[in-house]
């Protein structure tokens, strides 16, 4: 962050954290995580998890020890693993993609025995049930309707299921959206992008060495330009613990500037 701005805000934006004085600036990232019409099929990730896995049976499972910066979607794409991070999740009862820890031992899927869908077969039914009881042009409307609503479903729940994010600025903000709306943490692609160009141009190695953080040994890091106390007290378990990772440095601004400034978008300047 630029020194005269760092000079002017001090004062005000000042923040003490288990002992530690935090400071930190804001900026963006891109991709889309879960897409629009996977939220109107699975309202969150826990609901979603259990759908999809419901749907099949794991025929064989092998085991992985969670390592210091892992997270789900990342552990879930090294495997390969077949129904993508939401099986896994089903697999282990983790009700948040973003909330697992070092040691942690988890199953791995890695291979289904079958594809069904009981969920959305037993909804078909129930839904034919119902029609049943008007006349039967309804019943044959709804049986109709039934297939291209359940077809509609499981496209949803694939796309979220393989979701990808581009290792790119966009890619980087929408995954951090993702992972920013799991947690419950407000903001932006619009407000997170402002600020990353303002603080770093989108350079997730830029630092600052010249400026007064840098004189007391903590320099502004990564796209939105965090020092290291503010990273380490807002971090967002489940992201890599590298303050250079994008997508990290990207939610712990932005948990930092949801605490402060009530949300990234309200951050104009340093802050």
């Amino acid at each position: 962050m630029p020194k005269q701005s760092h000079n002017r805000l001090a004062k005000k934006r000042l923040v003490s954290v288990g002992g530690a004085v935090v400071v930190g600036t804001v900026a963006a990232l891109a991709c889309g995580a879960l897409t629009g019409t996977a939220q109107a099929a699975e309202p969150s990730a826990a609901k979603s998890a259990p759908h999809t896995a419901d749907s099949r049976h794991h025929a064989a499972f092998t085991k992985y020890t969670v390592k210091k910066g892992d997270y789900l979607i990342a552990i879930a794409r090294a495997h390969k693993n077949p129904g993508g991070w939401h099986a896994l999740a089903w697999a282990n009862k983790i009700h948040s993609p973003y909330i697992i820890h070092p040691g942690q031992v988890l199953k791995v899927p890695t291979k289904w025995a079958h594809v069904t869908k009981p969920a959305e077969a037993e909804k078909t039914a129930s839904t034919s049930s119902t029609a049943s009881t008007t006349s039967t042009t309804s019943t044959a409307s709804t049986e109709k309707a039934a297939p291209a609503a359940a077809s509609t479903t499981a496209t949803s729940t694939t796309t979220a299921a393989t979701a990808t994010y581009a290792d790119n600025l966009d890619g980087w903000i929408n995954h951090s959206l993702a992972i920013m709306k799991a947690d419950g943490i407000p903001g932006s692609y619009d407000g997170i992008y402002r600020n990353i160009i303002r603080e770093s141009s989108g350079n997730p190695n830029a630092i600052n060495l010249w400026d007064s953080n840098a004189a007391a040994g903590t320099p502004s890091i990564g796209l939105l330009q965090v020092i290291q106390p503010t990273f380490d007290a807002y971090h967002v378990a489940g992201t890599s613990t590298n303050i250079y990772d994008p997508v990290a440095n990207i939610t712990a601004a932005c948990n930092y500037a949801y605490h402060v400034y009530g949300s990234i978008d309200n951050v104009n300047g340093p802050y």
